[in-house]
């Protein structure tokens, strides 16, 4: 019995994508959150921090190649780096977000600090989910032709005999 070859599944649908990518991010956004606690004990806390945002970066771009955008392949140092690029974006919004509330307000609540954090952060996850479905892990076009390599034309030029007594049976 013949395997068929395999082909990747086609793109899901924008809706679906971004239930992945809810789910994706919000699942490494709990383990983030455990292995910081837990480097922090070996570890200052910025660098455990600065190392499992890298790691869980690196980790999510694989899972939203593969699984958030179907891909269908892993993503490329390109793609890595695009993503990491939006993930700078969304923690320097989420960041700046906190600033602006500590400096309009001297003292404000926990409450009002992660309402505001919380905001930013699902904002600025919007705009990560469309940079990357957009342009980094871009699904092609359905109607897109496959790519092949240009096939050589037969001359339509007349070409002289290759054996010169074929000059004389022509004549």
């Amino acid at each position: 019995m013949e395997r068929a070859p395999c082909q990747p599944a086609a793109a899901p649908g924008p809706l679906a994508a971004f239930a992945r990518f809810v789910l994706c991010g919000g699942g490494l956004g709990v383990l983030a959150g455990a292995a910081v606690a837990a480097l922090a004990a070996l570890l200052p806390w910025a660098l455990a921090n600065a190392l499992v945002t890298v790691a869980t970066t690196a980790l999510g771009t694989v899972l939203h190649a593969r699984f958030t955008f179907g891909a269908g392949h892993r993503p490329d140092l390109r793609q890595h780096l695009q993503s990491a690029g939006s993930a700078a974006g969304a923690y320097a919004a989420t960041s700046l977000a906190v600033l602006a509330l500590h400096l309009l307000r001297d003292a404000p609540g926990l409450l009002t600090e992660q309402a505001v954090y919380l905001t930013a952060s699902a904002l600025a996850g919007l705009a990560r989910f469309t940079v990357l479905r957009l342009f980094v892990f871009r699904p092609a076009p359905a109607s897109a032709p496959a790519v092949t390599a240009p096939q050589a034309r037969p001359s339509t030029a007349t070409r002289a005999p290759e054996h010169p007594t074929a000059y004389l049976a022509a004549a």
